[in-house]
């Protein structure tokens, strides 16, 4: 079975993105980022209409890797997808990731979408923190993912879950480098 159209989700910190990239370039697809579509500077979020219509634009291409979990938007994606990668990772795992990702932002100042940074203000001593985030999301958006993904109209996507992060490097290694063999 082919994938051409693949999403990827999982709790925030588990490397959705990097697969995304990953898997985008060795594919040779267009990769789409959601957070990217969704934060305008100064952490502020577009309303769900703008949100819906980017996403739409996002995915007229034949051929993507989309990484992201908004509900917003399931129906339009996940509709169109033929594959779900699915990062269900440990919650310390998790944990971990997330810290040392958010540390090396910090830092590094790294510019993150609509010229947002992140801040130790907003990452350890605000309510808006992805810790307290990922606390109180990470079993409940498990649970809440089996059920949709057992909904009629998500029936037809081929979904691949990973435990570990060594089950998905193991999968990845199995990926056919289209991208990579046409140069």
């Amino acid at each position: 079975m082919g994938m051409h159209r693949i999403v990827i989700i999982g709790t925030s910190g588990s490397g959705k993105s990097t697969l995304g990239e990953t898997l985008a370039h060795r594919l040779g697809v267009t990769f789409v980022e959601l957070d990217s579509l969704f934060w305008q500077p100064g952490w502020t979020q577009v309303s769900t209409e703008v949100f819906r219509e980017r996403v739409s634009r996002a995915l007229a291409d034949e051929s993507w890797v989309v990484m992201g979990n908004y509900s917003r938007a399931r129906d339009l994606i996940w509709s169109r997808a033929d594959t779900l990668l699915w990062l269900d990772y440990s919650f310390p795992l998790v944990i971990w990731r997330l810290f040392r990702r958010t540390v090396r932002r910090i830092i590094s100042q790294e510019e993150l979408w609509g010229g947002n940074h992140e801040s130790f203000r907003k990452q350890f001593l605000s309510r808006d923190s992805l810790f307290i985030w990922v606390l109180q999301t990470h079993w409940r958006y498990r649970h809440e993912l089996e059920e949709v993904l057992h909904q009629p109209e998500y029936t037809h996507l081929h979904v691949i879950r990973f435990k570990t992060p060594r089950e998905t490097e193991r999968w990845l290694e199995t990926v056919e480098q289209t991208h990579e063999s046409r140069a």
